[in-house]
């Protein structure tokens, strides 16, 4: 098993009168890792994939979920989201037993949030999983193996079955995105032609450091821009992809509402596309680096609880800047480059207009990028 950063903090929630929620996508190690958070403890296991669980705790009264818990003082639900009315049953049970501890993991934000917020308002503690940090593969593998494996890891992305299977990393790829990742967003979210989802996800990762024109993608996909914006607040919800927008507040011609979008991982962009060629054979080596370092950013940002603020920055004349953080009042732009040469600088306009901090990441220091101490 990998580390994880999150078991830490969940550690700490323990028996703090409040239910532990920890959700992301299918087969991230949501349910590995609260094992692991409750290894050697006595604890209720109920699966929300069981149709006898999904039945008995769709509307149970209070009655009937305390012949369930018994004597049990934790619980632990996996895949809650499979199960209707959830919140209000969870809810029953943070009210009416306080003295039980309540660990809950769920597969699908969109439909888990739905059914949590409002029932569980004050009530719990939320925690996002995503796949493997290079911090977690690193603390396992070691330096040295971390650094020999780091093309393969730009290929081949960070899904612990893929990392626990070299040699088979393609066909679980192929498994993990049509049986697990397109049937969650089929099954929760109000999409009648599926076709459309897969047409667009390989769209957008062949767009991966560009912008994304939803107009563009309406006219390509033959359909209306308002279905695009609502397939990919599907697809981010399903923590498929992320978005991250311009940055904008003083220079006249900056785009004032651009948006890019990455992959939470390499290996699901890569599979999409159908391309699994070597660096040095690529076209888009530039693209799977800057997916790579971004989304390992955004997962160092949350896991470490910083709230950063993460942005691109360019002008109408195509100035760029990689990626911007705000973070404490302080900016700092990033130019990413897989081998940087000394002249690499960023745009002054930038630096200038917002007194900001400028930072070159390539090969060679990447880690003080993805690991943030």
């Amino acid at each position: 098993m990998y580390p994880r950063t999150l078991e830490s903090l969940v550690l700490q929630k323990l028996n703090k009168g409040k239910a532990i929620i920890i959700v992301g996508a299918r087969q991230v190690g949501k349910t590995t890792l609260i094992k692991k958070v409750l290894e050697n403890k006595d604890y209720l296991f109920l699966d929300g994939d069981d149709p006898t669980i999904r039945a008995f705790l769709t509307n149970p009264n209070t009655e009937e979920l305390r012949s369930l818990i018994g004597k049990k003082s934790i619980i632990f639900l996996d895949e809650a989201q499979r199960i209707p009315n959830i919140g209000i049953t969870l809810k029953i049970i943070t009210d009416q037993f306080k003295s039980i501890q309540l660990l809950v993991s769920g597969s699908s934000s969109f439909d888990l949030g739905n059914k949590l917020n409002e029932p569980l308002a004050g009530r719990k503690w939320e925690y996002e999983l995503f796949p493997i940090s290079w911090e977690e593969y690193e603390i396992k593998e070691g330096f040295l193996k971390s650094e020999q494996q780091l093309e393969n890891r730009l290929l081949y992305g960070f899904y612990p079955e893929v990392l626990n299977n070299s040699g088979e990393e393609k066909q679980i790829l192929k498994q993990l995105v049509n049986s697990y990742l397109y049937r969650d967003i089929l099954a929760f979210s109000d999409i009648r032609k599926p076709e459309i989802i897969e047409n667009l996800l390989q769209a957008l990762a062949l767009q991966i450091g560009s912008e994304v024109n939803y107009n563009e993608l309406s006219q390509m996909l033959k359909v209306n821009k308002v279905t695009i914006q609502k397939y990919i607040d599907i697809l981010e919800k399903g923590y498929i992809v992320f978005r991250l927008r311009s940055y904008s507040k003083n220079v006249r011609n900056e785009i004032k509402r651009g948006r890019k979008i990455y992959f939470y991982d390499n290996g699901v962009r890569n599979l999409l596309i159908g391309n699994f060629n070597p660096l040095n054979l690529r076209q888009d080596k530039g693209n799977l680096w800057e997916n790579f370092l971004i989304s390992e950013r955004k997962k160092q940002n949350i896991y470490k609880e910083l709230f950063a603020k993460m942005y691109f920055w360019r002008t109408l004349q195509q100035q760029e800047v990689d990626y911007v953080e705000e973070e404490a009042g302080t900016l700092t732009g990033y130019e990413f480059k897989w081998k940087a040469k000394k002249s690499i600088k960023l745009s002054k306009t930038f630096t200038e207009t917002y007194n900001a901090n400028s930072v070159i990441i390539d090969r060679k220091n990447f880690r003080e990028f993805v690991i943030i101490k």
